[in-house]
């Protein structure tokens, strides 16, 4: 009835068991994928896609779409079609499609394709041949010098000398 042959047979024919990982050796999945160098990857708005509201992060966007909203990130792409209708504030700005608000950044650079109405602050500032602006340029710098110190100046003294940067300023520290 048994021989040893069907019962090797058999036990080749079904899957050994397996010993039961614990939770501390199973590789446990990021909560962030993450690329070669350590950073995460930059996050995308495409051309088909407009977000009405402000994005924030400390990492990288690339927009080819539309942003009616403010940008605060790390370093900020906005590409050839893109547009974006509010403030920018990042570390690292590229532009080449249109602004339509403040820039805030470290380093800017305006392409041929860009498209700004409105101020940029900046520590350094490089336009392409062909690129349009619509603002002022300002170092950075400026910024923190045209602002007094806090209690300085009472903010209708700083409205009334022209100053609405630094009445705002002067208006938020004493509250």
């Amino acid at each position: 009835m048994f021989s040893k042959t069907e019962k090797t047979d058999k036990q080749a024919a079904a899957p050994a068991p397996q010993p039961a990982q614990s939770q501390a050796q199973q590789p446990k999945p990021s909560a962030q994928p993450r690329t070669g160098n350590g950073a995460a990857p930059p996050s995308l708005i495409s051309s088909n896609l407009q977000v009405v509201g402000n994005l924030k992060t400390e990492g990288e966007i690339q927009i080819d779409g539309v942003i009616d909203g403010d940008v605060a990130c790390g370093k900020l792409m906005i590409g050839e079609r893109a547009t974006v209708n509010g403030e920018v504030v990042a570390d690292n700005v590229e532009v080449r499609g249109t602004v339509e608000g403040r820039i805030r950044a470290k380093t800017v650079l305006l392409a041929k394709t860009a498209r700004v109405t409105g101020d940029i602050w900046h520590d350094s500032l490089s336009i392409e041949a062909g690129a349009y602006l619509d603002g002022h340029c300002k170092r950075n710098d400026s910024v923190s010098a045209a602002q007094p110190a806090a209690g300085a100046a009472r903010p209708d003294a700083a409205a009334a000398a022209g100053n609405r940067e630094a009445a705002k300023a002067t208006a938020t520290a004493g509250h």
